[in-house]
């Protein structure tokens, strides 16, 4: 199940419940054009951020700026919430002994 942010971009019912369980946080498996991907928005956002302290604006004059920096944050959510989940090693030890249930 997905929420939807104020820029309506899906981001994962897990990273926006306040109320689930935390769990460890799962690596993920980047591919090389999401990792690319991840890098540019990163850029974008740092720039942006940095630009704004530096001018010194307020959170309400500069409306705009802000919106973008939050669009460039949720689709940074989005990429990388796309990539897939990487077994941790228990999972990969069941898998390989045929105890994990799922599995024929």
């Amino acid at each position: 199940m997905a929420a939807f942010t104020t820029t309506n971009l899906p981001i994962p019912a897990s990273a926006t419940s306040r109320t689930a369980v935390r769990q460890q946080p799962r690596r993920r498996h980047l591919t090389q054009q999401a990792g690319r991907a991840l890098e540019i928005l990163g850029h974008a956002i740092e720039y942006l951020a940095d630009e704004f302290v530096e001018r010194g604006c307020s959170f309400s004059a500069d409306k705009g700026q802000l919106d973008a920096l939050q669009l460039l944050m949720a689709l940074n959510r989005q990429v990388y919430f796309e990539c897939p989940e990487v077994p941790s090693m228990g999972e990969r030890f069941r898998v390989l002994l045929r105890l994990d249930p799922a599995r024929p």
